[in-house]
């Protein structure tokens, strides 16, 4: 199956964050953080530790775009390698941990004030417009993440592809680059 989002924006801030979000909650309240990620995350290690711990991947170089996301969990070929498409990057190695039945791409400002309430709103909000996210069985999954450009009613848009696939808690390690930029240059723009 392949869940598509269009019109996904950055909320001018060059960041993507894909994770369960009531998982970084949780992982906020145990580890004693204030409501201001944003600032925990550049100030001290807590933004290298959600990584590792796969709790949340960062994503930085996100260009001022409306992008076409799509969660593959089809086992097929992934939509950006089709030939109509244009592949730019393709980055495996991620490992995230899922909790609370939720996968979920936000943008960097939902960290400023992080707290359940906001949260809850920003889960409710996704649900009624039909942002990206998408329910997943609890447990560890892979995540490889494509970046490019795929046609969209005759142009061409940019688009991250993230093909998930479920792991044993034993091969869930991360291996991949933290401050990889995902930037994609956009024939479109």
């Amino acid at each position: 199956m392949i869940y598509r989002f269009t019109e996904v924006l950055n909320d001018l801030v060059n960041y993507f964050l894909l994770g369960d979000i009531l998982l970084l909650e949780d992982w906020k309240q145990a580890n004693h953080l204030s409501d201001d990620l944003a600032m925990e995350f550049t100030t001290n290690e807590s933004g290298d530790r959600i990584f590792a711990e796969g709790i949340v991947i960062p994503m930085t170089g996100i260009e001022n775009y409306p992008y076409t996301i799509l969660f593959n969990l089809s086992g097929d070929r992934p939509e950006l390698c089709k030939e109509r498409n244009r592949l730019q990057l393709r980055k495996s190695g991620y490992s995230l941990k899922v909790d609370h039945n939720m996968l979920m791409l936000f943008t960097w400002p939902i960290l400023e004030q992080f707290t359940p309430e906001k949260v809850k709103d920003l889960i409710s909000y996704y649900r009624v417009h039909k942002k990206p996210m998408i329910e997943l069985a609890n447990g560890w999954y892979h995540i490889e993440i494509l970046g490019g450009e795929t046609l969209q009613d005759g142009d061409y848009e940019p688009t991250f592809e993230f093909v998930i696939q479920p792991a044993t808690n034993e091969e869930a390690t991360i291996n991949a680059d933290m401050n990889f930029s995902f930037e994609i240059t956009s024939s479109a723009y």
